[in-house]
């Protein structure tokens, strides 16, 4: 069976149309990614020439930038509508990106060790096996190759930061985009992870400032964090 949640991708079926509207529901992930594609490209040591994908690829925002720095990019996901979204902004924009409608599990099978980068941004808190998800990242990474993940912890603090804070209050997020129960802690990821043959080189937390609507990197993982991965030459 998918390793996907029904429910979770009609939750972004629902709002694909909305995918490139930077005032919109996915506001949030416009203003985050800058921060995101820089990170992944000086740890990755450039995009430039190099084969990537995009896990869970949405309406193709992260692929985009990372395609418009030199990279081969590929997206996947397994929402039709936002893919739809993707290939029909990439067309209209001239941004050479290739998607399909795939799971991260069936790609490893046909594709095993393919990618100089593997980037699973705001993915695994939405599936029902995440263990899994990043096995999968590990088989299509090359040896050598850089794998990204990007989620929220699982605490009191990311509870009230990223789930009341940012659904209810600021609503910066649809109500229901997160169910806390599938929160991620480092610690888990970093198990998951290493068991699957991935060796850890850094954690990075991420803070958002409302005023000014920019992301940064930090020190503190207690809420939203990035944790940069490395498959063993």
């Amino acid at each position: 069976m998918l390793n996907m949640d029904v429910q979770e991708i009609q939750k972004f079926e629902n709002l694909a149309h909305r995918w490139w509207d930077p005032t919109g529901e996915f506001r949030p992930l416009h203003d985050m990614n800058p921060l995101r594609v820089s990170f992944i490209a000086e740890c990755a040591g450039g995009l430039a020439g190099k084969r990537v994908l995009d896990l869970g690829t949405g309406g193709g925002i992260l692929a985009e930038s990372m395609a418009r720095m030199g990279a081969e990019v590929l997206g996947i996901d397994l929402g039709q509508a936002p893919l739809a979204v993707a290939e029909l902004h990439a067309r209209e924009h001239g941004v050479p990106v290739t998607y399909r409608l795939v799971s991260a599990e069936e790609l490893a099978e046909e594709q095993p060790a393919s990618f100089d980068v593997v980037a699973c941004m705001e993915v695994i808190e939405h599936v029902p096996d995440p263990a899994s998800t990043i096995a999968a990242c590990a088989r299509l990474v090359k040896p050598g190759g850089h794998v990204f993940f990007a989620t929220i912890n699982r605490n009191p603090k990311s509870y009230l930061y990223a789930i009341l804070g940012a659904e209810y209050l600021l609503r910066m997020l649809p109500r229901g985009t997160h169910d806390y129960d599938k929160l991620i802690r480092p610690s888990e990821m970093l198990r998951w992870a290493e068991a699957a043959g991935l060796r850890a080189k850094s954690f990075e937390g991420v803070t958002y400032n409302p005023l000014t609507r920019r992301f940064r990197l930090t020190s503190d993982v207690s809420v939203n964090y990035m944790g940069h991965f490395q498959r063993p030459a």
